[in-house]
């Protein structure tokens, strides 16, 4: 199976090992962890039920966008909570980490014209704009 950039794969061990593939590899490869097989994760869409609390709101601020998880806040609490949001713009891809307590939307400084968001719920995987 060829791994495409940016795809993210989750271990299905119960570790909380996530990896995102930078360069993408055309041979028939495979991401593992704790000596198994990782699951490539699709991510979800506006289309998908849960949608007000997980698809990143992309607002363009003076200087950058600020990206806010869900039109409804996402809570954030140490069971349940967004464990990261990616912004695409341009050639950068920019990462902002949260934790538990920590409002859920995060600043970006950049003047790329278009962009994209995606984020990963620790309960209910990968979202994109």
């Amino acid at each position: 199976m060829a791994c495409e950039q940016f795809a993210i794969y989750k271990c299905e061990c119960g570790c909380t090992g996530l990896v995102e593939m930078i360069l993408g590899c055309k041979e028939d490869c495979e991401m593992s962890c704790c000596g198994k097989a990782m699951t490539a994760l699709p991510a979800k869409t506006a289309a998908q039920e849960g949608k007000e609390k997980h698809v990143p709101v992309i607002e363009k601020i003076d200087g950058g966008y600020r990206v806010k998880i869900g039109s409804v806040p996402h809570p954030m609490e140490p069971d349940h909570f967004i464990q990261f949001v990616e912004l695409r713009a341009g050639k950068d891809v920019l990462v902002h980490f949260f934790a538990p307590g920590d409002a859920p939307e995060a600043v970006f400084k950049t003047d790329a014209k278009t962009v994209t968001a995606r984020e990963y719920c620790n309960k209910h995987g990968l979202w994109r704009s």
